[in-house]
């Protein structure tokens, strides 16, 4: 079972330079590559999800090199459920890119789509800070190629912010492992987690140094405050499968910090007395405020979905800054949920505006073709977002509140999540009420009945492909709410593991590993 664990890395990393090369005029032949792919990866991720749902840390040495001289990939609960919830998203936005002809805009996007898988798992299964470094540069590289597909001087406009922005946290990235490395003399998370809990108070002057360099690098990846500005851009402007691909994009830098301020950094560090949960704590609010006083205000429906994100990571990161593992598990579960709920609310934005003339909020518009279903999806996706029953976003934020009660923060937390789901409502009804409500009070449109010729500018109805992929993420949000016991037992058993640093140090460096 142990070779598996490298599947999810070797599997995206083989095929993408054979579709680049090999399929890339035979768009066909890339979309079935890309399909079994995918397919594949999913069926893996399923085993390994089922493997690790025993209790056992598995490692896994590239080379045969023992850690921490050598490379490791390691597999936990937390990691397995990261690659499943990978795999689904890839499945539901390749169905959707495929099916709406967003592949076709573009020589490269399969080969760029099973890069960012690539990188994706490997930052979800590396045992190595340096190496989850290599992993988030293969993710720059490969979403900025699919941030541009298609062209268009707006959209490479925002990709440039979006390079410059991540390029700037990957140099505070490098001085950040530099800093650590001077300081313990390794970089492997196991290693690290027994020599950061080993030094004296008085000589860890650079390791608090370098845990804040490092909580500032993965708020950049996750979109928190101060840095939160590069999303709404970068997720307005492009392509409507890839802003669904990149919902899981923020939850990387969200994993990098559970796993390594829980198990490197973790509150039970003397060194560090609880530094990293003060900082993200005030960041994680201010970002829950901003994206849901950005969805109040916003005047397009890309951008109204990309500040819903960053409300989302800001409720997400409240539960996280509490660094206990209760508030860990409940936001494992809402990271799953908001995941699903962004993409398919990118998916079906891209199925409206494509079909109207603009996604501008303030201009009522003539009603589209399938407006009804339309409107009905929009209206589950909002729930969905703004955690209302019976989806599971609801029960998401009810975890969070109820983790958050014991927590000295309680009262702040309760505050700014319920304020900001009131903002988040009030944004997503303003924005359906204009969107489906008033554009069918506008008179329509009187058709000539002995005209025979079709419109070829016309919209046409969605054919069932291009809609099944937003059913399929509306499906998912009902069955984690149905199926909450079984996930949040799992989820629970995840953070009990992730904070129980033991089995992972044992796992990654043997028996010989101190107590």
């Amino acid at each position: 079972m142990s070779h598996w664990i490298i599947a999810p890395v070797v599997l995206p990393a083989v095929l993408a330079p054979i579709i680049a090369f090999v399929m890339r005029h035979d768009i066909g032949l890339a979309r079935a590559a890309s399909f079994a792919g995918t397919i594949a990866l999913a069926a893996i991720c399923i085993g390994l999800t089922v493997a690790a749902a025993g209790g056992e840390t598995v490692s896994y040495e590239l080379g045969n090199w023992p850690a921490p001289f050598g490379i490791v990939l390691v597999l936990d609960r937390l990691s397995a459920v990261m690659l499943l919830l990978t795999s689904m998203l890839a499945l539901i936005v390749l169905v959707h890119a495929v099916a709406t002809g967003w592949d076709a805009r573009g020589r490269h996007f399969h080969a760029l789509f099973q890069f960012q898988l690539m990188g994706i798992c490997g930052a979800f299964l590396t045992g190595d800070a340096f190496n989850l470094f290599v992993f988030f540069e293969v993710l720059l590289i490969a979403s900025y190629g699919l941030m541009i597909h298609g062209g268009g001087r707006v959209r490479l406009q925002a990709g440039l912010q979006y390079v410059v922005m991540n390029l700037a946290g990957s140099t505070l990235f490098l001085f950040a492992l530099g800093t650590l490395y001077a300081a313990t003399g390794t970089l492997n998370i196991a290693d690290l987690a027994e020599k950061v809990r080993a030094l004296p108070v008085e000589d860890a002057a650079l390791v608090r140094s370098a845990a804040i360099m490092l909580m500032i690098v993965f708020a950049v990846k996750a979109a928190l405050f101060p840095v939160q500005f590069w999303l709404p851009g970068t997720y307005s402007n492009a392509p409507a499968p890839v802003a669904a691909l990149f919902a899981i994009m923020t939850k990387v830098g969200a994993y990098a910090i559970i796993r390594v301020h829980s198990v490197v950094f973790g509150p039970d560090v003397p060194v560090l007395a609880g530094l990293p949960g003060t900082w993200l704590m005030p960041a994680a609010i201010v970002t829950l405020a901003i994206g849901a006083i950005g969805v109040l205000g916003a005047r397009r429906l890309m951008p109204l979905l990309s500040f819903s994100v960053v409300g989302s990571m800001g409720t997400m990161m409240i539960a996280v800054a509490a660094f206990t593992p209760e508030a860990t598990s409940a936001a494992l579960y809402y990271l799953v949920h908001s995941t699903f709920s962004a993409a398919a609310l990118f998916l079906l934005a891209d199925l409206v505006v494509s079909r109207r003339e603009t996604g501008d909020l303030l201009k009522a518009q003539m009603p589209t073709v399938q407006n009804g279903l339309f409107a009905a999806l929009f209206f589950a996706g909002a729930i969905g977002m703004a955690g209302m029953p019976p989806l599971s976003g609801f029960l998401g934020k009810l975890l969070i509140l109820d983790a958050m009660r014991t927590t000295p923060e309680m009262t702040i937390a309760f505050v700014a999540i319920l304020v900001g789901s009131l903002l988040t409502i009030v944004g997503f009804a303003r924005a359906g009420s204009i969107l489906f409500w008033k554009s069918t009070a506008m008179e329509p449109v009187e058709i000539d009945p002995a005209a025979d010729a079709v419109d070829p500018e016309a919209p046409q109805a969605a054919g069932v492909l291009q809609v099944v992929p937003t059913f399929a993420a509306l499906a998912l949000l009902a069955g984690l709410a149905a199926f909450a016991g079984p996930v949040s037992a799992y989820l629970n058993a995840a953070s009990g593991q992730l904070f129980d640093s033991s089995g992972y140090v044992e796992a990654v460096l043997g028996q010989d590993a101190e107590g």
